[in-house]
């Protein structure tokens, strides 16, 4: 193999979206933390490689809807079918042994995801609504492992609730953070205002008692930073990343907890 073919490999292998990773393991967490079980295990194992099929997979369909078959064509198409027949066999797995329903989180996910599909195939996933859409899409996860573990629907609701809120606000404030730091226009309110929607979506679960006055304690947290860290000067990305793995597993942790408080 020669040095020109790892640039390729890496496009084909590893998800360039960083921030993508803690995005997919945040439900996760989150659902084990509340509802821990071996199936929740296997749903959280299905979530990583579904977000690591994604890489593979959108090479194959960019280069199908634009007409063409290189050398990463075909490694992506390799790697995408491994992938997806691992993934077959923990989700086959997850079902097999599950006592308690736990589909109609991933129906209700599923639009958000087919959209974020959509832009991926015309190679327009960063922007602003395949990001936000597949991230809400994500944070079902954290719905689907507490009903595996034998929750309630409601909190299974709100669990998805506080990860699609966190993800909301997470996404739209990095969006702004990294056109501050290429110089490239911006503005702080296009950021605050989905830090509301965030805390919208929060309270209204809280006003239906899907979700615990920690759960909303912890979005008004992570709104009240980022509506202070994007008025201060903007740090180097590799910072903003460590903040945002620090900030969603305070949500988590607070979050979690607070649902299992009597």
């Amino acid at each position: 193999m020669t040095s020109q073919d790892h640039p390729t490999l890496r496009s084909v292998i590893l998800p360039t979206e960083h921030g993508g990773w803690s995005l997919t393991l945040e439900p996760v967490l989150l659902g084990l933390l509340v509802e821990p079980s071996w199936v929740g295990v296997l749903l959280g194992t299905a979530a990583l490689l579904t977000f690591l099929i994604r890489t593979p997979m959108r090479v194959v369909l960019v280069d199908a809807y634009r007409r063409r078959s290189l050398p990463r064509t075909r490694l992506a198409r390799r790697l995408a079918g491994a992938e997806m027949a691992l993934m077959s066999v923990v989700v086959i797995a997850a079902f097999a042994l599950t006592e308690h329903p736990f589909w109609w989180p991933l129906v209700i996910a599923a639009p958000f995801s087919l959209l974020e599909l959509w832009y991926d195939v015309r190679s327009r996933s960063r922007r602003l609504i395949p990001e936000l859409s597949g991230s809400v899409g994500v944070a079902s996860v954290a719905a689907v492992i507490a009903l595996a573990g034998g929750s309630p629907d409601r909190l299974a609701a709100g669990l998805w609730c506080v990860a699609g809120a966190r993800a909301i606000a997470a996404v739209a404030f990095v969006r702004i953070q990294l056109r501050r730091g290429k110089d490239q226009p911006y503005s702080p309110w296009m950021s605050d205002g989905f830090q509301l929607l965030a805390l919208g979506v929060v309270a209204v679960a809280v006003a239906v008692d899907a979700v615990s006055l920690a759960g909303l304690i912890a979005i008004l947290a992570l709104v009240l930073v980022h509506a202070v860290l994007i008025r201060r000067p903007v740090p180097p990305t590799p910072v903003i990343g460590a903040q945002q793995v620090v900030l969603g597993l305070a949500v988590v942790l607070t979050a979690g907890l607070g649902a299992l408080a009597p």
